[in-house]
């Protein structure tokens, strides 16, 4: 038994990697719809239209019974594109953002209290933790 494990643990190897490559890329296209659905309309056309395009053809990748180095190569592809959507979606974000995208954090190295100017709003919650040393029970 154990020498036809042996025997076997090439194909199984490339079975293993095969089903990794699948896996990978699906999860890759569902996270890409996933993103344009929520996003899309931040992203030019242009840039939408080569997305779709990488993910119809991994789709159609996913849908046979392809080798290992096809679904690497779909996978690649659409890695790319996301890429560029991904980058396509940071410039619009950061170009609709007044004062970029550290608005609302202080960037001068102050410690985000308020001025000597500027009064702390009543009501205020602040968080804290509470810790009981008391080990006497």
């Amino acid at each position: 038994m154990a020498k036809e494990a042996d025997a076997h643990a090439a194909e199984d190897k490339e079975q293993r990697e095969q089903i990794e490559a699948r896996n990978a890329l699906d999860s890759l296209v569902y996270n890409i719809e996933k993103m344009l659905k929520e996003s899309g309309e931040k992203v030019a056309a242009a840039d939408k239209t080569d997305v779709e395009a990488a993910l119809a053809d991994a789709k159609k990748t996913l849908e046979g019974s392809p080798s290992t180095s096809d679904l690497k190569s779909a996978n690649e592809k659409l890695t790319s594109a996301s890429h560029k959507l991904a980058e396509a979606m940071y410039k619009a974000s950061s170009t609709a953002a007044p004062g970029g995208p550290a608005a609302g954090s202080p960037s001068d190295g102050s410690t985000g209290q308020p001025a000597s100017g500027e009064a702390k709003k009543e009501g205020e919650v602040i968080d804290a933790e509470y810790v009981d040393v008391d080990d006497k029970k």
